[in-house]
């Protein structure tokens, strides 16, 4: 079958509607980590009745919807996250958020509803698929691991020929799809220091062993090793965001505690750094009469590209919407993604679309984990278009 001849953005403009009354439903009932009961019922009633077989496991409340053609040839994976942010919503929209401390604020709702309509749209052509679609609906992406503990509970066992995921970008042109080969997303480690010394009265120093000024200088010293140890071609990021200290302005404290986070692009950037950290802050505390403790919990790994799934996603996005709908990115994003799990062992792409709002400068939108993000709906009608071409061509004619 010709790509052409199937009109999945026609398709995907006729189920519009259900696709933002979806969208909506999910946005106004947030759920946060790995357990997003509400959206999965949302889920499993969009796709009643459709040849799906549904697969969950004991870890997550995620969900693989499977597809199969009449063929028995290549599977290829969808992936939709759907938990939301630990954030108040500040957007004043008719259907903000009516759980307290929650929001989508980094567009899964939209994912959700994106591929519910790409597994429509599929399941309504499922005699001329040329294989099995994979539909995974993914709790827990924020910090929680959840692809991995889908993987782990064999939900994705035995695995697909190729996966793809969409993520929305509210701060980007309008219907316009990003990607590049390689390094997409960087890997992410949450940093823990916690520095030690002697508390007294804050009137007396010098009996003390003061544990703020050598956080202090901890800090500087690390945005120093950032800057004359790591390659420019290879880079990290590392930033100290909450340092904690003290109760009360009369007391130098015990204890001074930093929170950071650590992003790099390959993995021997990730572990040289961690084997900076864990020499850097313990040397500096003993030079002052600390102790430092370093401990680093592992993140998301780095989020790789096949450079065939690029080649491939593009190509299928300038046959269904033109050429001037797509743009390589010259730089990867510093931030993460742990669909990164699924593209360790399975070759795809993760790709981002363009959610400002028409006639809107897309460049003052605000960007993903705002509580005042906001999207234009009527995008998901391409995403979705997208998400079913892509299926449809892979299962054809793989990555040619």
């Amino acid at each position: 079958m010709n790509l052409t001849d199937t009109p999945w953005h026609d398709d995907a403009e006729a189920i519009l509607p259900d696709l933002v009354e979806l969208r909506r439903a999910i946005h106004a009932e947030p759920e946060l980590g790995l357990q997003n009961p509400k959206t999965l019922a949302k889920i499993k009633a969009a796709l009643a009745g459709l040849p799906l077989e549904f697969r969950e496991g004991p870890s997550t409340t995620g969900l693989i919807a499977t597809l199969k053609g009449p063929a028995n040839g290549r599977t290829v994976l969808l992936r939709g996250d759907m938990d939301a942010l630990p954030l108040h919503e500040d957007t004043g929209l008719d259907y903000s958020s009516t759980t307290d401390g929650a929001m989508h604020a980094c567009g899964h709702d939209t994912h959700v509803a994106m591929l519910v309509g790409a597994a429509k749209m599929l399941c309504a052509r499922r005699e001329e698929l040329a294989g099995t679609v994979q539909f995974m609906f993914q709790p827990g992406e924020e910090g929680h691991h959840g692809a991995r503990f889908m993987l782990d509970d064999g939900l994705i066992d035995p695995l697909p020929d190729a996966a793809f995921a969409l993520h929305i970008m509210p701060n980007a042109p309008r219907g316009v799809f990003t990607g590049r080969a390689g390094p997409l997303l960087a890997s992410s480690d949450v940093l823990s220091i916690t520095v030690k010394g002697a508390g007294g009265h804050a009137s007396m120093p010098h009996d003390a062993t003061d544990p703020v000024p050598v956080a202090c200088e901890i800090v500087s010293a690390i945005q120093a090793m950032v800057t004359r140890t790591v390659s420019v071609f290879d880079p990290a990021v590392v930033t100290i965001a909450k340092i904690t200290a003290g109760t009360t302005n009369n007391i130098i404290p015990e204890t001074a505690h930093m929170l950071g986070t650590i992003r790099t692009l390959s993995p021997r950037q990730r572990a040289q750094v961690a084997e900076h950290l864990h020499r850097l802050a313990p040397n500096i505390a003993a030079a002052h009469g600390c102790t430092a403790d370093v401990h680093i919990e592992p993140g998301f790994p780095v989020t790789l590209c096949d450079a065939r799934a690029v080649h491939f996603g593009k190509s299928v996005v300038e046959n269904l919407f033109g050429e001037e709908s797509w743009i390589t990115l010259d730089t990867p994003i510093m931030g993460a993604e742990d669909f990164a799990y699924v593209l360790e062992k399975v070759p795809g792409a993760m790709f981002f679309l363009g959610a400002s709002h028409e006639g809107d400068d897309w460049r003052s939108c605000c960007g993903l984990h705002s509580n005042r993000m906001v999207l234009d709906d009527s995008v998901m009608s391409r995403g979705a278009a997208l998400h079913a071409a892509i299926a449809e061509r892979f299962l054809t004619d793989g990555f040619e």
